[in-house]
């Protein structure tokens, strides 16, 4: 006949890691839910960072053209009263 004893802590440490496993559910479902909203927020950001380098491009366009495209300007008379 075996000498069996009953763990007198047994129950407690299984409801213990019952409901240690219950908070890591949840903590793994709140990251998952926050990981979600920042792609989410991340892809808006994209779009709107391509939307002002876009506008950006067209301000530097109409204010700024190119030195190819702008007429030359004439150029300056020496001065003639320094002698």
């Amino acid at each position: 006949m075996l000498n069996w004893r009953r763990d007198p802590g047994y129950e407690q440490r299984m409801r213990q890691h019952k409901q240690r496993m219950e908070q890591l559910e949840s903590e793994i479902s709140r990251v998952r839910s926050d990981s979600e909203r920042i792609e989410k927020e991340t892809e808006l950001l994209r779009r709107e960072n391509a939307r002002q380098r876009a506008l950006s491009a067209l301000i530097e366009q109409h204010c700024f053209p190119d030195d190819s495209n702008s007429i030359p300007r004439p150029p300056t008379a020496p001065d003639s009263s320094s002698s």
